[in-house]
């Protein structure tokens, strides 16, 4: 018998996912035995992919960045990347605020449902505002000092200090080629070995991907909030839609402009981690089936992927800032607020620079939300109106966010010389 493909085994957990969850809210104590006996299996799930995203990440990128034997390859190729993920991230809030502006979600929402969204979710409202708050009270420069961890061991007991473990990473990997090669010989080969095992670790996961899903999906759709509430914010769940849909567009052109590569092979090659993605609403959790993906299925060195991926689900949040856009416009429009142009330019420049220091996990942009909101002066007890559907679509703007990834990977492989047009091995699904 012919072995279904990853991404449409995913594709299946996930429906069958949303379908169980549907049936068992039929059910008085359905939710509560999803809850107790399904949803502990999609959180093992994501807890496994989340144990390697740190070692990982310190593998692959001291492996790649000692791999290029030269300072100036890693300063072409990081320079390369960090441009066009800043362009990027600028069309994504542009698209977001062309999208609120022309819609106008926000006058669709009724002073009675305002009222009752603030009442059940003032109180996760004010948990990221505290959290906003503490950032926004800590300097304009503390951004700068977060990235040098003072322990790299305590950086990577938390997935939130990704950063500092990519810093640490690429300081290492700077030393590594700094050296006699005889010298750095016993380390670089250890690094090769450690990182061929979180490879073979991130195949064994996948074998589970989606019994995963399915447990994520099924206990997701019973823990949702009422469906009054989802009518409501209707409009608005459209308007952020449509424009993560044309970012998709915009990264399928770049690839076809830039890339010379087919657009429809991308999205088969990228299809198993889009899922995913969407499933675990993680950039970070996502990681390694990304890499896996973009190396074997796109044509990626492991010399390129090894470097902008990891930095990527740390600074390159395209679909995070889209929806920073999106939000803050939709919540100034509910409280029957103006926005100037100069107000909204003032976002584009917020949300970009808070994208970047947004963590790769679930819910993250909710906070950064909250410090793009300050700047524009839109009131931030507006969180509570998107509260109820943010989860939903976070996980389509994850999506997003790895698809950048993706394709800014393959246009920095080709830009160096490093993309191989026909991938190394084509592995079923």
């Amino acid at each position: 018998m012919k072995k279904i493909p990853l991404h449409w085994s995913i594709m299946l957990g996930m429906v069958l996912g949303v379908l169980v969850g549907v049936i068992f809210t039929q059910f008085e104590s359905g939710p509560q035995l999803i809850s107790n006996w399904v949803k502990p299996f999609g959180t093992i799930f994501i807890n496994a992919l989340k144990l390697i995203a740190m070692p990982l990440i310190l593998a692959s990128l001291i492996k790649g960045v000692s791999d290029l034997k030269d300072i100036s390859k890693l300063s072409l190729m990081g320079g390369r990347t960090i441009g066009i993920y800043i362009i990027t991230t600028v069309a994504a809030v542009m698209i977001g605020l062309i999208m609120v502006n022309t819609i106008k979600p926000g006058t669709s929402i009724s002073e009675k449902t305002r009222q009752e969204l603030v009442v059940a979710y003032q109180s996760d409202a004010a948990e990221k505002q505290a959290v906003a708050q503490k950032q926004k009270d800590a300097g304009p420069l503390q951004a700068l000092v977060d990235i040098v961890p003072s322990n790299i061991f305590k950086a990577t007991t938390d997935n939130g200090n990704m950063l500092q473990v990519i810093f640490f990473a690429l300081f290492f990997g700077i030393g590594l080629i700094l050296i006699p090669a005889e010298k750095a010989k016993a380390v670089k080969d250890f690094f090769d070995a450690f990182n061929e095992v979180i490879l073979k670790l991130i195949d064994l996961i996948m074998l589970v991907a989606p019994y995963g899903v399915f447990a994520l999906l099924a206990a997701l759709v019973v823990e949702s909030p009422s469906l009054d509430l989802f009518r409501a914010l209707g409009m608005y769940a459209l308007t952020l839609l449509i424009g993560l849909f044309l970012m998709g567009l915009f990264y399928l052109l770049l690839v076809r402009v830039f890339v010379k590569f087919n657009p429809k092979k991308f999205l088969e090659g990228i299809a198993p981690a889009q899922l995913l993605a969407f499933s675990t609403s993680s950039s970070a959790a996502t990681l390694p089936v990304t890499m896996e993906r973009v190396e074997e299925h796109l044509g990626v060195d492991e010399e390129v992927a090894s470097f902008v991926l990891p930095v990527g689900a740390t600074i390159n949040m395209d679909g995070t800032s889209l929806y920073q856009a999106v939000a803050a416009v939709f919540i100034a429009q509910a409280f029957g607020m103006d926005l100037s142009f100069v107000t909204q330019l003032g976002i584009i420049m917020t949300a970009t620079l808070a994208s970047i220091g947004a963590a790769a996990v679930p819910g993250a942009g909710m906070v950064m939300l909250v410090i793009v909101l300050g700047q524009a002066g839109i009131p931030e007890a507006g969180l509570a109106l998107i509260f109820a559907i943010d989860r939903p679509l976070d996980m389509c703007r994850t999506v997003v966010n790895i698809t950048g990834d993706a394709s800014v990977s393959m246009m920095v492989a080709k830009s160096v010389g490093k993309l191989h047009l026909r991938p190394k091995k084509e592995k079923m699904g």
